[in-house]
Order: structure tokens, then C-alpha cells, then sequence
């Protein structure tokens, strides 16, 4: 079994995920929908010599965390094919993977439909910026396509900590350092608490994990930096109430109010041509927004990205109704992925 081969030819199928797992053939994702590479259904040995063969293209990795912990994440590059993001694991005791396939260099935010109101949050000064949505769900390029603009545009030192490195930047007007958790640094808050020693202007923040770490990122844009992080929630109205906790809930939400710059959410909807575009919401800190969420009104947000008058705010179903407009979505998924699909029906209708 040539691991190698295997996903070069995958990867010119612009598959976005390969699955190695025991008891059927080896799979691949393309625009959503799974492929199979063999008809031959995978063996417990075979994801064995599957799995370590990867480790041995990284560049020799150490496999022993994963044989004794059950559990890896890592990325490798193949020159002239592609770069791979790994996620090992064990299931039933035997070997197995899931392999995110990224492209060495990243489209035109244009070609993937990320809005200018989302591209424009590359210029702001200081404060938080969140990306958020579900797993898979482009928050990585995303935030990549808005670290790759302000490398283009402006001189800066640009942190990014990342478990593991996915998209590779190169120094442009400014300085980019890619840290990754567990290969460079011990983890997150670790890297987090260093990088303001390291004279940063921006940090990218690959995840915030636990509430230390949410609490020291909100400290670090109280102190004049830029900060991009991303949760696995959907919605602005989730994500705030994500972050403040019970114990400490008027305290941490006076403090989320003034950091607290913009909530980018975002899902992947199927295209009726086969592929996959994204749906946006977009949540820009007015002053009436920072007052709810300083009362905790955080309920009534929705409504108010809904039928804001800031050209800079969009709601999920705005967005999913635009898509169907331009023949992009069909029906059945605007209503499927809308909010209110009541009003969503009718505003269909009325077209």
C-alpha cells in the first residue's frame, strides 16, 4: 500500500477529508458527499500500516502518544501535492484517522464567498474577533484568509498558536510567527500568556478551550491587542453565552462588552451544483448590543442583527435567503438550515 500515492490521487479529486477507518474501504469527502477510494474494505492491519506509514511521512513523528493515549493531532506537508491535517484515534482497538486535506496556498476570499463585512474585520485595531460555527465548518479559512490580508497590508507581528498548524504563512510586510501547541509550545494558555512578552500587534488564537484561556485572551484585547479565536458554537446569542460563566456572570459579561469587536458564524450548505458554499452571520459591536450584553439580555440579540440598519450586520437567514436569490442554494436547504422556517418559507414564496 503506497500511503503516499494514495493521497496525492485523492487530493487531485479536491476531496476536503479521507477516512481510514476498520470495516469499509478507504473514504473519501468531496463537496459534502463520501467516495470510495478501493472496494476492498480496510482491515484492522491494513489502517495499521495506513496509520504508522503517515507518521513516517511526518517526517518520522513519534507514534508512541498515540499507541499509548488512543488519541493524535498533527499536520505534514508532501511537496508539490498538498499540506495534511491528522487526527488519529483508536476505535474497536484498531488504528484509525481522519485526514483534512489543505491546499498549500489559500483562494481568493472572493472565490469562497466570505463577505467584505467579514474581510473589513482585518482592519480593526484592537479588541476580540470570534469565528464560530460547527466542526468542518471553514472557520480555519476564514480566519487564514483574514491573518493572509493583514500580512498583505499592514506591518505587524502576527502570533498565530494553532493545534496543529494548518495553513503556512509567509512573511509579507509583516512578521509572522506560527507557533504549535505541543511541537513549539506546552498549550494554549502557555503560548497565550508568552506571546505578550513577544511583542504582538495580532494573535490568532486557535481555539479557546477553557475559561482560563478565554480569560486571558479577553485581557490581552484589553490591552490593545488584536485577538481572532474560534468556538464550536453557532450564533452570536450561543457564543456570548458561551463565554460568561454563571459564577462570575456580571463581572466577565462588563468585561466581554468592551473587548468584545465582532462574532463571525458561519455553516457549510450544499450548492445545487454539487459543491459547497458558506452562510454567514455577522455581529458588529454597536452600542446597544454592548448594553445587552452587559444586562445579559442576551436573548434579544438575534433580533437585533436582524433587523439592524449597519450594513456590516447579517443575519444566518439573510444570508441563506441571498444564496437562494442567486440560484446558488436550493429550497429545500434554505428552509433545512433557516432559523425561522416559517419566514423563510414565506419569504420564498413571495419571490
Amino acid at each position: 500500500m503506497n500511503v503516499r500515492e494514495i493521497l496525492e490521487n485523492i487530493t487531485k479529486e479536491h476531496a476536503s477529508d479521507i477516512f481510514v477507518v476498520a470495516g469499509r474501504p478507504l473514504t473519501y469527502k468531496v463537496s459534502g458527499k463520501m467516495h470510495t477510494y478501493q472496494e476492498e474494505r480496510m482491515k484492522p492491519d491494513m489502517c495499521r500500516d495506513f496509520v504508522t506509514a503517515i507518521y513516517e511521512l511526518a517526517d518520522h513523528r513519534d507514534i508512541s502518544q498515540f499507541e499509548t493515549t488512543g488519541d493524535d493531532d498533527f499536520s505534514f506537508a508532501i511537496v508539490g501535492v498538498s499540506r495534511f491535517r491528522v487526527s488519529t484515534y483508536k476505535q474497536r482497538g484498531s488504528y484509525s484517522a481522519v485526514i483534512r486535506i489543505i491546499t498549500f496556498t489559500l483562494p481568493q476570499p472572493s472565490e469562497l464567498m466570505i463577505p467584505d463585512a467579514v474581510m473589513e474585520l482585518a482592519n480593526t485595531n484592537k479588541g476580540m474577533v470570534l469565528v464560530t460555527g460547527p466542526a468542518g465548518g471553514g472557520k480555519s479559512t476564514t480566519l487564514a484568509c483574514l491573518i493572509d490580508k493583514i500580512n498583505t497590508e499592514q506591518e505587524a507581528h502576527i502570533i498565530t498558536l494553532e493545534d496543529p498548524l494548518e495553513y503556512l504563512h509567509t512573511h509579507k510586510k509583516s512578521i509572522v510567527s506560527q507557533r504549535e501547541i505541543c511541537t513549539d509550545t506546552e498549550n494554549y494558555l502557555t503560548a497565550l500568556r508568552a506571546s505578550l512578552r513577544q511583542s504582538p500587534d495580532v494573535i490568532l488564537l486557535g481555539e479557546m478551550r477553557d475559561y482560563e484561556t478565554i480569560n486571558t485572551a479577553m485581557t490581552a484585547a484589553e490591552t490593545g491587542h488584536l485577538i481572532f479565536s474560534t468556538l464550536h458554537t453557532i450564533g452570536a446569542a450561543n457564543t456570548i453565552d458561551r463565554i460568561i460563566p454563571a459564577a462570575q456572570q456580571h463581572q466577565v459579561a462588563v468585561q466581554l462588552s468592551m473587548v468584545l469587536h465582532a462574532v463571525v458564524s458561519q455553516r457549510l450548505l450544499p450548492t445545487t451544483d454539487g459543491k459547497m458554499v458558506p452562510a454567514f452571520e455577522i455581529m458588529v459591536l454597536t452600542p446597544a448590543i454592548r448594553n445587552i450584553i452587559r444586562e445579559g439580555k442576551t436573548h434579544q440579540i438575534d433580533g437585533m442583527i436582524y433587523t439592524s440598519t449597519n450594513e456590516n450586520m447579517l443575519a444566518m437567514d439573510t444570508s441563506i435567503f441571498r444564496l437562494y436569490q442567486k440560484g446558488i442554494i436550493d429550497k429545500k436547504t434554505a428552509l433545512a438550515n433557516a432559523s425561522n422556517p416559517e419566514m423563510m418559507s414565506k419569504k420564498i414564496g413571495a419571490i
